[in-house]
């Protein structure tokens, strides 16, 4: 499990469109996912435990975000040839006992991880309501250990910031996580 960094933003970058199935038997692409303030895109898998670490906040958040006109959407992009734990039948069991308030759908093919350049979970893409991007930073302090209560809410601020100006800060810290598990080529 390697850790790994997020690159830096790559601001205005526009969205890649996408048709994925999701946990609850519907399928999803930028359209039907998107709020009227933006969308954050999430790559996050279910045995990782900088995931694992944080999952509680992002659900906290990505309802709060919701409630500003931001929606989020969560894919997940590994191979679970070695992680079972990733599995369509564990990704439709955890996204039912923790209650998301957002889609999780599956990248089977990878083709979408790859194209939106992501690198490990979590890792997130935070778009204006131009669907253009304006965050690709940290949820916050935690790294495989769930950082203190009292700690700074990067993702939700920035995304807050992109929601009411359509801009995300200068400033970004990058994400930490383990490597996407992608398929032997």
């Amino acid at each position: 499990m390697a850790s790994t960094t997020t690159p830096v933003c790559d601001f205005g970058r526009p969205a890649i469109d996408f048709d994925l199935p999701g946990v609850d038997g519907k399928r999803y692409n930028l359209t039907s996912a998107r709020g009227p303030k933006g969308l954050l895109v999430m790559f996050i898998c279910n045995h990782c435990p900088y995931v694992k670490a944080v999952i509680h906040r992002l659900i906290r958040d990505a309802r709060e975000l919701k409630a500003l006109g931001m929606n989020a959407i969560a894919i997940m992009a590994n191979d679970p040839s070695d992680y079972p734990e990733d599995s369509w039948d564990n990704m439709v069991k955890i996204a039912h006992e923790l209650d998301f308030p957002f889609p999780y759908v599956l990248d089977e093919t990878q083709e979408i991880a790859r194209a939106y350049g992501a690198v490990c979970t979590p890792d997130f893409f935070g778009f204006n309501d131009k669907l253009e991007l304006q965050y690709r930073g940290r949820l916050d302090e935690s790294r495989k250990e769930t950082a203190p209560e009292d700690v700074r809410r990067d993702l939700f601020e920035a995304m807050r910031q992109v929601a009411l100006t359509g801009k995300g800060p200068a400033e970004q810290i990058p994400g930490i996580g383990c490597s996407i598990k992608w398929k032997a080529e």
